[in-house]
């Protein structure tokens, strides 16, 4: 692929073209989801360049070139499998046992936690609740052009892993979760 310049003009009045070659307003649902998916992206390219942690960057890595795939199933309309969407299913079962491999090392989680510990930690969680986003975005688009199931399950499993590996973050830095102090009614505040 080579790019001779960025812009290009054809978006000025406010279309954009998909993967198959159809215009739409650029605040379509499709558009807007996968929009969803690459800002994800690039919140998880900011908690790499936090991370000191080469095992967790490497995950990262992968994560980050999986959405993207993303992006561009979301670009073509259709719900058709592909080799793409397969790979998702992979992914989701590889997420899996590595949110139980961390899971069992930080112990039961036996309180809320909020975003924070490490500045790597709370920017997992900021990609976290961004990866969610994307997915209630994707969910919104499917109810009206049906996307295949993997790519909802995948952003599902997404924020899940990303919680986790937050958590991990903190026990590999060796600096505690912020856990949630519920209110006790006797504030004065």
């Amino acid at each position: 692929m080579r790019i001779t310049r960025v812009y290009t003009g054809a978006g000025d009045l406010g279309m954009t073209k998909l993967g198959d070659g159809s215009q739409v307003p650029k605040d379509h649902p499709r558009v807007t989801a996968y929009g969803a998916v690459d800002l994800a992206n690039s919140v998880l390219g900011c908690a790499r360049s936090e991370l000191e942690d080469t095992e967790l960057d490497t995950i990262l890595a992968d994560m980050q070139h999986r959405l993207f795939d993303l992006g561009g199933v979301l670009c073509v309309p259709g719900a058709e499998a592909s080799g793409v969407t397969k790979l998702f299913e992979q992914r989701i079962m590889d997420l899996e046992r590595q949110m139980d491999a961390w899971f069992e090392q930080q112990g039961p989680l036996e309180e809320f936690i909020l975003p924070g510990g490490t500045k790597a930690s709370a920017t997992l969680h900021l990609a976290r609740c961004h990866v969610r986003s994307a997915e209630q975005l994707v969910v919104t688009l499917h109810q009206s052009d049906p996307v295949h199931p993997a790519v909802i399950k995948y952003l599902n499993r997404l924020s899940d892993a990303l919680f986790v590996m937050a958590r991990e973050a903190n026990r590999r830095a060796k600096v505690a979760d912020v856990t949630w102090q519920p209110a006790t009614g006797t504030d004065k505040t």
